[in-house]
């Protein structure tokens, strides 16, 4: 009797750790907790997230970050992955709560987002890239000024409109700063509708490649440095900081990805916490096992 016992504790030790290596090693099941990623996933339905999708994680990333068999996360993926701004930073990586949101940008995309960091249905542009823009040519005057003022006295007239307005190119950049100058005096109006009002580029950042900074992404790569490249660095007058000296550029030491809800209205994405760096990522959320939806269940996420 006492060896059938034996026998039985046995298995069940051994169960308990085939299943604690399975959820370590290879699978692990995440409920979805709101909204946010609906039509795709309702609350309350639980999905496998396979751990190996993008190279197996170690197990305690913050002592030391490594992955096994690396691979790189797909654009549409729906990534489970540890929350990289907590209330409490102190936190273990492993420990954070986690988020479950799908990847729109990954390490060197260029993203155009408004001014509330939502995807604009523009293509991207490159904060560089020239375009032509027009404006009343009875304003000649004061466009010549903003543009000394600026340190862009040398871009030229291009050309005339058919209805008698000037032509000028200007980089998104040059358009930011002058539009930023003018203060609504003028109307400097976009030739192409590739250009859409209060959408701006945002590269995403890779390892190893230095990344722009403007005005209007210098505030996320601040707080990117200051949380996940442990460094210092301040925003002062519209100027980025870092270590104490004034940068044009930044080099990051990891690859980051941008993540979004289904739900615009659900703040539990990059809107929320920035860009999401690679030790963060945890894996690929892969099948529907549970659902209130008998159909769903089985069914692999999409």
């Amino acid at each position: 009797m006492f060896r059938q016992a034996s026998i039985w504790i046995k298995a069940l030790v051994a169960a308990a750790v085939i299943v604690l290596l399975g959820k370590t090693f290879l699978l692990t099941s995440c409920t979805i907790p709101s909204t946010g990623m609906e039509n795709t996933l309702y609350k309350g339905e639980r999905v496998l997230v396979n751990k190996w999708s993008y190279g197996l994680r170690l197990p305690f990333p913050s002592v030391s970050y490594h992955r096994w068999m690396p691979k790189q996360v797909e654009k549409d993926d729906i990534v489970l992955f540890n929350n990289p701004f907590p209330a409490r930073p102190e936190i273990r990586i492993e420990n954070r709560e986690l988020f479950l949101s799908r990847c729109l940008g990954t390490p060197g995309d260029t993203l155009m987002l408004d001014k509330e960091w939502l995807p604009s249905e523009e293509p991207s542009l490159s904060p560089d890239s020239k375009m032509l823009y027009s404006y009343p040519a009875g304003q000649e005057d004061l466009m010549r000024a903003v543009l000394d003022l600026l340190g862009l006295g040398r871009n030229e007239l291009v050309g005339y409109t058919e209805q008698g307005n000037y032509i000028r190119s200007f980089s998104h950049y040059e358009y930011y700063l002058l539009m930023q100058k003018l203060e609504d005096r003028m109307a400097v109006i976009p030739l192409s509708k590739k250009e859409t009002n209060g959408s701006h580029p945002f590269v995403v950042p890779a390892k190893g490649q230095p990344v722009k900074v403007y005005p209007w992404n210098a505030a996320l790569l601040c707080n990117t440095i200051v949380r996940h490249e442990h460094r210092q660095a301040a925003i002062k007058n519209d100027t980025l900081y870092v270590d104490n000296r004034a940068v044009s550029q930044y080099t990051f030491t990891k690859d980051y990805y941008w993540m979004v809800s289904n739900d615009p209205v659900n703040l539990c994405d990059s809107r929320l916490f920035g860009f999401v760096p690679e030790d963060h990522l945890i894996g690929k959320a892969t099948y529907i096992w549970f659902s209130s939806r008998r159909e769903r269940i089985f069914q692999p996420v999409q």
